[in-house]
This record gives C-alpha cells, sequence and structure tokens, in this order.
C-alpha cells in the first residue's frame, strides 16, 4: 500500500502539504493541489484512518450500546442510526451490553480510548453519575437517563393505555399483564398505565401481573403458568412485541384460541409482528425515526451546532393486526 510519504515523493511537495490537501486544511496553492490529488489516483493511496483519528482525535465513528441485539426492536432501531450515518460518512460501531452495568462502563471507557466521536445508548443502569464527566458527547434512546443527557423516547404510558383500552373495547373483561423488568423507566411506565386503565376494576387482582423480562422463553413460561391457574384471562397486554410472540407461543401449547378466546396486544410495532399468525395487534414506535433521530441529536452536538430540543418524545399509535377482535 502506498503511503503519505510515496504521494509527496510523487508529488515532489513535502509530507505536511499532502496532509494539508487530504485534510483541506491550510494554504496550498491550486497548482500544487492538483499534482498532489493525481498522485493520490495513480497510486491508489488510501488515507490511514487509525492515524488521522489519533492525530484529530476524532474518528468519524459513533458507538451504539444496545441492550439486547436478539431482540427484533433494537437492530430497526439501529438501521435507523446506521442510515442517517451513512449520509454524514460517520461508521457505525455496534456494542451489546446484555444490561451488564460493567460491559457498559467497559464500553463507555473504550470509546474514549479509540477516539470515538459519541455514543447513543440505551440502558437502564447507567445513571447521570457515569455520564456526566465523560469526554464524548452521549444521547439517550429509548430510555431517558436524567435531564442533562439529551434524549429520544416514545410516550410508554400513554401508549400503554390506549392498549388496554383496545382491549377493553374489543370485550375483554380479565385483562393481565405481562410487564418487563422492574426499574427499567419504558417497561415501569407501561405498567403503570396498565394499571391506571384496570387499577380500580373490581377483578383487578395483582395476581394478573407476572414478569417476562422483556425475554420471549421467559414470556411463554410465565404466561403458562399465569393462563392455567387463572383461566378466566380474557385479554393480555405484553409489554412488548417480543414478549407478544411469546404469550401466542403459550396460548398455542394450551390450545387457547387467539384471538377468539384470548386477545393479545403488544407494544413497539417491529416488523416481525406482522409476520406472524395471527398477525400481532399493538402499540407501534416510529422505531425507524427514534434512530435517525438520535443519530442526527448527537452528530449536531459533536460538530457543535446549536440544539434547540434536548430532548424528544414521540407518540405511539394503534397498529390493528389479528390477535384482538372487534365488537
Amino acid at each position: 500500500m502506498a503511503t503519505i510519504r510515496d504521494v509527496a515523493m510523487a508529488a515532489e511537495v513535502s509530507v505536511a502539504t499532502v496532509s494539508r490537501v487530504i485534510n483541506n486544511s491550510g494554504y496550498v496553492s491550486e497548482d500544487t493541489r492538483k499534482k498532489v490529488e493525481s498522485a493520490i489516483e495513480s497510486l491508489n493511496y488510501k488515507p490511514n484512518a487509525v492515524a488521522r483519528s489519533l492525530f484529530k482525535k476524532q474518528s468519524k465513528t459513533i458507538a451504539l450500546i444496545l441492550p439486547d441485539i436478539k431482540n427484533p426492536f433494537f437492530p430497526e432501531v439501529a438501521r435507523g442510526v446506521e442510515d442517517l450515518l451513512n449520509t454524514r460518512e460517520y461508521t457505525l460501531l455496534l456494542c451489546n451490553s446484555d444490561e451488564d452495568i460493567e460491559k457498559e462502563i467497559n464500553y463507555m471507557e473504550m470509546v474514549e480510548q479509540k477516539y470515538v466521536d459519541g455514543v447513543i445508548i440505551v440502558t437502564s443502569t447507567l445513571t447521570p453519575k457515569h455520564i456526566k464527566n465523560r469526554a464524548v458527547p452521549v444521547v439517550a434512546l429509548d430510555r431517558p437517563i436524567g435531564e442533562n443527557v439529551p434524549s429520544v423516547s416514545v410516550n410508554n404510558y400513554d401508549g400503554s393505555r390506549q392498549a388496554v383500552r383496545h382491549l377493553k373495547s374489543a370485550g375483554c373483561k380479565r385483562i393481565a399483564h405481562i410487564r418487563g423488568p422492574m426499574n427499567v423507566i419504558n417497561s415501569d411506565e407501561r405498567y403503570k398505565g396498565y394499571l391506571e386503565e384496570v387499577g380500580n376494576e373490581p377483578w383487578f387482582d395483582h395476581k394478573y401481573v407476572a414478569a417476562g423480562e422483556f425475554d420471549v422463553k421467559k414470556t411463554a413460561e410465565v404466561t403458562m403458568r399465569l393462563l392455567t391457574e387463572n383461566p378466566e384471562i380474557d385479554g393480555i397486554f405484553a409489554g412488548n412485541d417480543y414478549m407478544a410472540m411469546g404469550v401466542m407461543k403459550a396460548a398455542r401449547q394450551l390450545g387457547i384460541r387467539v384471538p377468539e378466546e384470548l386477545s393479545v396486544i403488544g407494544f413497539d410495532g417491529i416488523e416481525m409482528g406482522q409476520l406472524t399468525s395471527p398477525e400481532i395487534t399493538t402499540m407501534a414506535q416510529p422505531i425507524y425515526n427514534l434512530g435517525r433521530t438520535a443519530a442526527e441529536l448527537l452528530l449536531r452536538i459533536i460538530e457543535g451546532k446549536y440544539v434547540a430540543k434536548k430532548h424528544y418524545v414521540f407518540e405511539v399509535e394503534l397498529l390493528a393486526g389479528q390477535t384482538t377482535l372487534r365488537n
């Protein structure tokens, strides 16, 4: 591979002049610039990205730290992030944290050492104190971290209330909730919305709430137990679409027909939910737009541009599928 010194020799200029041409910095005469560009083309020279990042202390790279890449929601978010970054010639570095605070802290330290320009993170473990003194800008996605950390999320509370209302309008009389993990803000907000709609119903009992932990296998297990012990349940609000798939698996194993005997609604609006049979009714987030918005917000911060709005909260909308009956 040709080096910057090879280019300088071919163009009969200094290495510093070649560097100024490559980085478009400092004065270079038009004739000299053409000689350097011609040498670069003839030698097929490719600048060393590592060396440039060390020199500039930036790498045109953004890290995206996700809690569980197996959950179909997160690849769709990542696509929105990456598509926006590609238009700005940034590279995406994908990190899977498994909701492990040590892994998240290690990733944050790694991006600083590698001169990664910024971080978009989905976390339930890091707090503002973990972010405060970082050398790179951070944007929280899906789950806000604190008032001083820019974020992009949705109105989980109102969305979950709409989900339960939809089950009621479908004729459900005993509505259960398969919730996500405790102390995860979007999981907690969806649970609160559910309680707001059913907490004062004469039939309500906390036995109708089970923890699926945002995991499809765990959800199938707890749903089997929930429906076996409480056969009167005729509607389930799953905390996300991934868990809704677990609910449907459990129903099939128990011989319960969806939606004839059990209505199911999820939350997220992932594409995979439209491929199930029956197709999942869900509260759809603007997933792709969440990723693009987070990427755009982070790049504005990196580039020192004015940021008029630090926190974006999108609304969700009902995407009627085939897992809920209509009266």
